[in-house]
Protein backbone atom coordinates (compact mmCIF):
# COMPACT_ATOMS: atom_id res chain seq x y z
CA UNK A 1 0.00 0.00 0.00
CA UNK A 2 2.84 2.39 0.84
CA UNK A 3 4.44 1.86 -2.57
CA UNK A 4 1.17 2.71 -4.35
CA UNK A 5 0.65 5.82 -2.23
CA UNK A 6 4.26 6.90 -2.77
CA UNK A 7 4.08 6.50 -6.55
CA UNK A 8 0.65 8.14 -6.67
CA UNK A 9 1.95 11.23 -4.90
CA UNK A 10 4.99 11.80 -7.15
CA UNK A 11 3.09 13.32 -10.08
CA UNK A 12 -0.14 15.27 -10.56
CA UNK A 13 -1.76 12.42 -12.52
CA UNK A 14 -0.86 8.75 -12.09
CA UNK A 15 -2.41 5.73 -13.78
CA UNK A 16 -1.75 2.13 -12.76
CA UNK A 17 -2.33 -0.13 -15.76
CA UNK A 18 -1.54 -3.43 -17.41
CA UNK A 19 -0.01 -3.46 -20.87
CA UNK A 20 -2.68 -5.78 -22.31
CA UNK A 21 -5.71 -3.92 -20.88
CA UNK A 22 -7.83 -2.17 -23.52
CA UNK A 23 -9.60 0.05 -20.96
CA UNK A 24 -6.22 1.12 -19.60
CA UNK A 25 -5.24 2.16 -23.11
CA UNK A 26 -8.48 4.13 -23.47
CA UNK A 27 -7.98 5.98 -20.18
CA UNK A 28 -4.35 6.80 -21.02
CA UNK A 29 -5.45 8.11 -24.43
CA UNK A 30 -8.16 10.25 -22.81
CA UNK A 31 -5.60 11.84 -20.48
CA UNK A 32 -3.22 12.52 -23.38
CA UNK A 33 -6.09 14.02 -25.41
CA UNK A 34 -6.89 16.34 -22.51
CA UNK A 35 -3.26 17.51 -22.48
CA UNK A 36 -2.09 15.61 -19.41
CA UNK A 37 1.08 13.58 -19.26
CA UNK A 38 0.38 11.10 -16.46
CA UNK A 39 2.89 8.80 -14.86
CA UNK A 40 2.06 5.31 -16.08
CA UNK A 41 2.88 2.25 -13.97
CA UNK A 42 2.27 -1.02 -15.78
CA UNK A 43 1.76 -3.63 -13.08
CA UNK A 44 2.48 -6.58 -15.37
CA UNK A 45 5.94 -5.14 -16.10
CA UNK A 46 6.85 -4.07 -12.56
CA UNK A 47 8.57 -6.50 -10.17
CA UNK A 48 6.22 -5.25 -7.40
CA UNK A 49 3.17 -5.40 -9.66
CA UNK A 50 1.28 -8.14 -7.81
CA UNK A 51 1.81 -6.42 -4.48
CA UNK A 52 0.59 -3.11 -5.92
CA UNK A 53 -2.41 -4.82 -7.50
CA UNK A 54 -3.44 -6.18 -4.09
CA UNK A 55 -3.02 -2.71 -2.59
CA UNK A 56 -5.21 -1.19 -5.30
CA UNK A 57 -7.92 -3.75 -4.62
CA UNK A 58 -7.64 -2.80 -0.95
CA UNK A 59 -8.46 0.78 -1.96
CA UNK A 60 -11.63 -0.46 -3.61
CA UNK A 61 -10.44 -0.63 -7.18
CA UNK A 62 -12.00 -3.74 -8.69
CA UNK A 63 -10.89 -4.55 -11.30
CA UNK A 64 -7.52 -3.35 -10.11
CA UNK A 65 -6.66 -1.53 -13.35
CA UNK A 66 -6.88 1.09 -14.57
CA UNK A 67 -6.52 2.85 -11.24
CA UNK A 68 -6.31 6.62 -11.50
CA UNK A 69 -4.89 9.07 -8.98
CA UNK A 70 -5.14 12.82 -9.45
CA UNK A 71 -3.36 15.14 -7.07
CA UNK A 72 -2.29 12.13 -5.00
CA UNK A 73 -5.91 11.11 -4.37
CA UNK A 74 -7.49 7.91 -5.65
CA UNK A 75 -10.19 8.92 -8.13
CA UNK A 76 -11.31 5.55 -9.41
CA UNK A 77 -11.26 3.12 -12.28
CA UNK A 78 -12.33 3.43 -15.91
CA UNK A 79 -16.07 3.83 -15.27
CA UNK A 80 -15.41 6.57 -12.71
CA UNK A 81 -13.04 8.43 -15.03
CA UNK A 82 -15.44 8.19 -17.97
CA UNK A 83 -18.28 9.51 -15.79
CA UNK A 84 -16.14 12.42 -14.64
CA UNK A 85 -15.20 13.19 -18.22
CA UNK A 86 -18.81 13.08 -19.44
CA UNK A 87 -20.01 15.45 -16.71
CA UNK A 88 -17.09 17.80 -17.40
CA UNK A 89 -15.34 17.58 -14.03
CA UNK A 90 -12.31 15.49 -15.06
CA UNK A 91 -10.65 18.33 -16.92
CA UNK A 92 -11.15 20.69 -13.97
CA UNK A 93 -9.69 18.10 -11.60
CA UNK A 94 -6.60 17.87 -13.82
CA UNK A 95 -6.31 21.66 -13.95
CA UNK A 96 -6.67 21.95 -10.15
CA UNK A 97 -3.96 19.30 -9.66
CA UNK A 98 -1.74 21.13 -12.17
CA UNK A 99 -1.67 18.11 -14.48
CA UNK A 100 -2.72 20.43 -17.32
CA UNK A 101 -2.50 24.19 -17.70
CA UNK A 102 -4.95 26.59 -19.31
Amino acid sequence: MDRVRDLASKKAAVIFTKSSCCMCYSIKTLFYDLGASPAIHELDRDPYGREMERALRGLGCDPSVPAVFIGGRFVGSSKDIISLHVDGSLKQMLIDAKAIWF
